[in-house]
């Protein structure tokens, strides 16, 4: 198992908002947009070097959408911030009709996603905003890892002509990639190469199969680990690669079981190459109050699920023979 450490824990929302600053220092088109939560977001260094560039919509998140739409008529690139919640369900008619369905080149762009928004509870986690917007024809789905990833995507998005979903979250989290990384759309990041089952996950849930990949090694399981940061366009070549090797596969995100990840990598090998697989995701439920760690521990989005799920589908592995 290839060693990873850190020396310092960022929420990647920090990474969000160093991305923004670069973005707008490379491109002039680049303008933002909040509902009334910038401080959430991270946008204060963007606003402080590009005021004349900055709108404070308020809490009107359709308004703010609809008002992005149009700006990318003129020619710029809005980046859209408030919490993931706000950013797909409260908006989902304006996103569809006005963003996707009308190809705008709008960057929505949602923070305290999932569980990990802890103490705030089930009304502003959301666990199915990665379903509705892979749904959504032309659009982009991201969810990145850590503050190093964050910041890269968000500059690469804004580098990418289309409407893209950038998830991220609140929680301090391991920095564990490349602070220099070029962040390519739709391509996988091998974590760890492995012989004996694959485990693809995205978001927070990568640093967890990395650890969870650490404790397979002293198990004697060899884990080939992928980070799906983009879910859509999904790196198919990489996850047929991969399961091809290991003839079993286990998908980890924070989200509801059904919709995200875990249900297009599913999708790809029904119809490609019919693979045992094991689901580390929660189980058709809603949230709660609780601290992140509390909650991801008993929604079963931990290490420890993760061991148990590589133990299981290996049980029922398939290898095939590659032919040259």
């Amino acid at each position: 198992m290839k060693k990873y450490t850190y020396t310092e824990k960022k929420d990647t929302r920090s990474g969000f908002g160093a991305g923004l600053l670069e973005a707008g220092k490379k491109n002039p088109e680049v303008v933002a947009l909040c509902a009334d939560l910038v401080g959430s977001l991270k946008m204060d260094a963007f606003i402080k070097e590009f005021p004349e560039r900055f709108f404070q919509i308020g809490i009107a998140e359709a308004n703010m959408i609809g008002i992005a739409a149009g700006l990318t008529i003129g020619g710029k690139v809005p980046f859209t911030g408030t919490f993931a919640n706000f950013s797909t369900g409260r908006v989902y008619d304006q996103i569809r009709q006005s963003v996707a369905y009308s190809d705008k080149n709008v960057k929505i762009c949602a923070s305290h996603a999932g569980l990990t928004l802890g103490e705030d509870g089930a009304t502003h986690q959301i666990l199915e905003d990665i379903g509705l917007m892979k749904m959504l024809p032309g659009m982009t789905v991201i969810n990145t890892c850590d503050y190093n990833q964050t910041k890269a995507a968000t500059i690469a998005i804004a580098e990418h002509h289309g409407p893209v979903y950038l998830r991220f979250g609140r929680p301090v989290i391991p920095v564990f990639t490349d602070p220099d990384q070029k962040f390519e759309i739709g391509k996988a990041w091998m974590v760890n190469e492995g012989t004996d089952v694959t485990i693809i996950a995205t978001g927070h849930m990568v640093w967890k199969a990395i650890e969870a990949g650490e404790k397979l090694a002293e198990l004697g399981i060899d884990a080939e680990i992928i980070n799906i940061h983009t879910i859509k366009p999904l790196d198919e070549e990489a996850i047929l690669k991969s399961v091809k090797k290991t003839g079993c596969v286990v998908t980890c995100e924070e989200h509801n079981k059904y919709g995200g990840l875990g249900e297009s990598v599913a999708r790809l090998l029904s119809t490609e190459l019919p693979t045992p697989q094991e689901f580390v995701a929660v189980n058709d439920s809603f949230g709660e109050s609780g601290t992140p760690d509390q909650l991801m521990t008993k929604y079963g989005l931990d290490s420890v699920n993760i061991v148990e799920a590589a133990q299981k589908v290996m049980k029922r592995a398939i290898k095939v023979t590659i032919s040259e």
